[in-house]
């Protein structure tokens, strides 16, 4: 906690957190245009005393970085199961855990898109959890968490308040983040 916000201090970052720790939770990063959003956003975490799991390809979880990534929080993730979606998955996730906070980055990558995932609406919705929205915000210096949605079930109508809310974030790379 003190290293983190001694870290967070010395590159000239701030950290606003508003919301509840809830005892679970999927918590939407954007923008996500660059590695640094990850490191940022561990560190903005951790400075508040707070530790949020997150989703990784499964091939990166090799000796040793499988026990460093561990450590930190991740959990290996295969796509394209035979029988079972990364959803129902991750809502088992949840269920089997008495605290769990899963950071997703609904862009799904760093490029440029502006279709967004909705699969973390839907786990939110079917864990019965909330979505705390998430900026790492590189113009001013922030990482802000200050806001907590719940899926209505209308994903489209959700991703486009999401979006709304993302609006004036700008990432690392600016040319990379669309709410479009």
């Amino acid at each position: 906690m003190g290293l983190s916000r001694f870290i967070l201090k010395l590159i000239g970052w701030k950290v606003k957190v508003s919301v509840p720790d809830y005892p679970k939770s999927i918590i939407c990063v954007a923008p996500h245009t660059s590695n640094w959003d990850f490191i940022i956003g561990k560190l903005a975490y951790a400075s508040v005393n707070r530790k949020a799991g997150f989703l990784m390809k499964k091939s990166w979880f090799f000796f040793p970085l499988g026990y460093i990534f561990r450590a930190m929080g991740g959990i290996p993730v295969s796509r394209g199961g035979k029988n079972e979606s990364s959803v129902d998955r991750l809502v088992k996730l949840f269920d089997s855990h008495e605290r769990l906070s899963l950071a997703i980055t609904p862009e799904g990558t760093r490029s440029l898109t502006t279709q967004w995932r909705t699969g973390f609406l839907n786990i939110a919705r079917l864990a019965n959890i909330p979505i705390v929205l998430a900026v790492i915000d590189f113009k001013d210096k922030e990482a802000r968490v200050e806001k907590t949605f719940y899926p209505t079930g209308d994903n489209e109508a959700d991703l486009r308040a999401i979006k709304d809310y993302y609006k004036d974030a700008v990432g690392k790379y600016p040319e990379k983040f669309s709410v479009e």
